[in-house]
């Protein structure tokens, strides 16, 4: 299951980050391959993650995800954009969150090959995840 940890969201520069004074940090632990699978949003052109949170974000807003992945021995710290939003009750019984389109920083080509080597066969099988 991915699960936000909603006591570690804290202000980007409580982490040393230099950003906006909005920039928040979500903790996001993602313990199984299907958690993965059902969070990976592979068509973002630099792939990313949805993350399952009552907080109100618009389209557009920084964020920092702490993210630790399946069988990872440390949480990896990636910086994005909120680039899908699945308000309250959305239809169809959807997770309420966010998808974070990640930034174009060094880490990201490999956190990006990292999940989908996780993932392998299951990134083209159509199961239905918390986006598309």
């Amino acid at each position: 299951m991915v699960s936000p940890d909603a006591a570690s969201e804290a202000n980007s520069n409580a982490m040393g980050e230099k950003a906006s004074s909005r920039a928040t940090v979500l903790a996001v632990h993602i313990e199984a391959v299907s958690a993965l699978y059902a969070a990976y949003m592979p068509w973002l052109k630099r792939g990313g993650l949805f993350v399952p949170t009552n907080r109100k974000f618009g389209l557009g807003d920084p964020l920092f995800l702490r993210v630790q992945l399946p069988d990872e021995p440390e949480p990896i710290l990636l910086s994005g954009t909120v680039a899908w939003i699945n308000p309250p009750n959305v239809a169809g019984g959807r997770v309420q969150g966010v998808g974070v389109h990640f930034d174009d920083g060094e880490l990201t080509p490999k956190v990006k090959a990292l999940i989908e080597q996780k993932l392998g066969a299951l990134i083209g099988s159509g199961k239905t995840t918390h986006t598309l």
